[in-house]
């Protein structure tokens, strides 16, 4: 699976509201699409995770063509800019049957879990320290332990 990295500057040079627009932007890049009014519905949330520098840890976008990483760049990096990578994608991750997971402190997980399952259905949080491996469910569920027979896939 192809993954596509993006890095924004938040901050101090972005507000965490004008970084979730920015973000929300490139994801969804129909304003009037369903997928935009979902993003803006967990505009507060996502800002809440932008200012605790959740996004150190990526928000991951898949299901609709590669898989998409957007990270924030804070402080001195944000101020900077030099990994800021905000071009805009060549496809919209966020068309057909797509899923956001939202990095978060541990400490504030259940209340964001809870919170976005009032407002969104394609958007769930995960522990920020969850690795997120490329295979597997990112919607911060437990997803099965599949593994590759190599002998049998081998075979002749």
């Amino acid at each position: 699976m192809s993954v596509i990295a993006r890095r924004f500057v938040s901050i101090p040079e972005r507000t965490a509201t004008a970084t979730w627009k920015d973000i929300s932007a490139l994801l969804a890049p129909d304003s009037a699409s369903a997928a935009a009014r979902e993003l803006t519905s967990v505009m507060g949330i996502a800002c809440s995770l932008i200012t605790r520098e959740a996004m150190t840890s990526p928000i991951v976008v898949y299901g609709s063509g590669p898989r998409v990483r957007i990270y924030c760049l804070y402080n001195e990096d944000a101020t900077e800019g030099d990994d800021a990578n905000e071009a805009p994608l060549s496809f919209d991750p966020t068309a057909g049957d797509w899923k956001m997971s939202l990095p978060c402190p541990a400490d504030d997980l259940t209340w964001v879990q809870n919170s976005l399952k009032g407002k969104a259905t394609h958007i769930f949080a995960r522990d920020m320290a969850t690795v997120v491996e490329d295979e597997e469910e990112d919607d911060g569920r437990q997803s099965s332990d599949s593994s590759v027979d190599l002998e049998a896939f081998f075979k002749s």
